[in-house]
């Protein structure tokens, strides 16, 4: 089968045009990754090239050796995935130690994948161990009214949860492990990676100050319904704070305690406080 009529691809291709549609992907910002199942891999095995040569990935993520992923390109525009796959996206794997990768398919004119490489695959890592190989996808996109909240709310995981759930009744249901917080860094290095994969140790979505969000799920429609519910949040909370100093009712935490027994989830403690 050609890599371009796979589901996953098609899916993959669809994503990045949903997130480009929403405004979240100027000019380059913004990537995606995904986690190839070995059943798929098995149906474009001949397409792939193996004898590409081996780069460093920056960091080591033993769980994941011997992995595929599919993955934006740095630099690469989420407008022209839809028009130019191949030049846009690519399938990496990742060796046997996990630390290296090597393109085995796409970005036929050139180029790397995405910078934040190291900070997709070590959240795989995590994401996939944590929920015992369930999480899939990981996408970053700049999320216009989560970037501004991170200049006027405090960097704390607490607040920005307790403010995101009580801006919409169906988030603490969508994201009831709440949402981590990481104060401002350099993207695309290490240490950005590291913090971010401590959040997501506890939690799916993480928010970087004044950059954007970065969010894990099971598969395409989960993730982008999460980061696409968290942005929601966000919109309906800059306008009433744009509207007053303050609220005059909200949902209270004995709310948020009748929501969680009625829908079956559990929403920590420490943030009903």
């Amino acid at each position: 089968m050609e890599v371009l009529e796979t589901k996953f691809v098609k899916d993959f291709i669809k994503m990045c045009n949903d997130g480009w549609e929403q405004g979240w992907h100027e000019r380059n910002g913004g990537n995606l990754s995904y986690r190839i199942k070995e059943s798929e891999i098995a149906q474009i095995s001949g397409k792939l090239n193996l004898d590409s040569e081996w780069k460093d990935i920056g960091t080591s993520v033993p769980g994941l050796k011997g992995e595929y992923f599919l993955v934006t390109g740095s630099g690469k525009y989420f407008r022209n995935v839809i028009l130019d796959p191949e030049d846009s996206i690519c399938i990496v794997r990742v060796d046997d130690k996990g630390e290296k990768y090597q393109i085995c398919w796409g970005l036929v004119n050139g180029g790397r994948p995405t910078s934040e490489l190291p900070s997709h695959l070590m959240n795989h890592e995590v994401k996939k161990r944590v929920t015992n190989g369930k999480h899939r996808v990981i996408y970053h996109a700049h999320c216009t009214n989560l970037i501004a909240l991170t200049f006027v709310l405090p960097l704390e995981d607490k607040v920005f949860t307790k403010e995101l759930w009580e801006s919409a009744t169906e988030c603490p249901v969508v994201f009831p492990d709440g949402v981590g917080v990481v104060d401002w860094m350099v993207p695309g290095g290490r240490d950005i990676a590291v913090a971010t994969s401590k959040l997501m140790e506890k939690y799916d979505v993480a928010i970087w100050a004044h950059h954007g969000v970065f969010g894990s799920g099971e598969d395409f429609d989960l993730t982008f319904g999460l980061v696409h519910t968290v942005e929601k949040a966000a919109e309906i909370l800059v306008k009433v704070r744009s509207m007053a100093n303050s609220k005059l009712q909200t949902i209270t935490s004995d709310d948020f305690r009748k929501l969680a027994k009625d829908f079956g989830v559990t929403l920590p403690e420490e943030f009903l406080q």
